[in-house]
């Protein structure tokens, strides 16, 4: 995934919207030029009322992959309690020759709660239970995508696990997201070609340090992963005031939804300013979430007018 030049990644969330407007907003980020597509896996909305409608990840890029050409895609990030990690090596090799090679195995522990007692779904007893199973199931998925016949140790029954037909992509990239300090980056060093991390500047950079160090105590060089980072929601309009009239408009789409706050919501300037930071430490792969209903215009603003703004200031 590595390439050192400016990416943008459309999140487009999958709650609150009908499919043929999630499908189109896939193929407008594609056709406009986004470097990665990515939705949510959620079985329950995450953002608002939680008893509403969301489609489901897999399928969703599974479609988009029909009718899309450039992007990568991939999930942001699969929930590891959800499925069996052999299954989602399965899966996301199947993505991988749907799509021509532009798959990308997004996966981290999980945390909704809700939704995995009303779906019956284990949960586990802690968060660190959690990542322990990720930890076991990276590696499983890992050596799937390479050609190996990996077995499950502690946590998982896999025995000796096939993967035919093999991926398209000689290296099929695994991303894994989350910011946990101990477990998760210390599993992001170990295994993943790139990582996820959010919740502003100042939060990014910490956890930054902190992944830098376990490559450091895993023997990892640290260049291999590539850094992407989640920018929030974004608005580009010519006035603030409009922009922040639109942000307003689209969080209201979500059910009782509570909008996030210090998003990168303004003119261009304002935009630019707001996510130039995260280049100059390394993050250039900016992932921006997309809910319904997706806005189009600043889709075309971020990839027409941010982005050459950022390649020349990162240059």
């Amino acid at each position: 995934m590595t390439d050192g030049g400016v990416k943008f990644g459309a999140n487009c969330w999958n709650q609150y919207t009908p499919w043929a407007e999630l499908r189109q907003a896939g193929i407008r980020a594609d056709r406009l030029g986004f470097d990665s597509l990515w939705t949510w896996d959620h079985l329950y909305p995450i953002q608002g009322d939680h008893e509403g409608p969301i489609l489901e990840g897999y399928m969703t890029l599974a479609a988009w992959a029909e009718a899309t050409e450039h992007a990568t895609l991939g999930l942001m990030v699969g929930a590891n309690t959800f499925r069996n990690p052999a299954v989602v090596a399965k899966k996301v090799t199947t993505l991988d020759h749907i799509s021509n090679g532009r798959a990308v195995l997004g996966i981290g522990g999980a945390w909704f709660e809700t939704e995995h007692r009303g779906l019956g779904l284990e949960f586990g007893s802690s968060p660190g239970e959690r990542l322990r199973w990720l930890d076991e199931a990276v590696q499983i998925m890992r050596g799937m995508l390479d050609g190996e016949r990996p077995s499950g140790s502690r946590y998982y029954t896999a025995d000796r696990a096939l993967n035919l037909p093999l991926p398209i992509q000689e290296h099929l990239p695994i991303l894994v997201g989350g910011g946990g300090e101990k477990k998760t980056l210390r599993i992001v060093a170990k295994y993943a070609d790139a990582c996820n991390l959010g919740s502003g500047f100042a939060n990014v950079k910490r956890k930054d340090a902190i992944l830098r160090q376990h490559c450091t105590d895993v023997g990892r060089d640290e260049s291999e992963i590539e850094r992407t980072v989640g920018v929030g929601t974004v608005i580009i309009r010519h006035t603030r005031d409009d922009a922040q009239r639109a942000f307003a408009e689209m969080w209201a789409h979500h059910r009782n939804a509570e909008p996030w706050r210090n998003q990168p919501v303004g003119t261009v300037d304002d935009v630019v300013e707001h996510l130039r930071p995260f280049g100059e430490i390394g993050f250039r792969h900016l992932i921006v979430g997309f809910p319904a209903p997706h806005d189009a215009e600043t889709m075309e603003r971020l990839v027409n007018e941010v982005k050459p703004r950022l390649a020349e200031a990162w240059a």
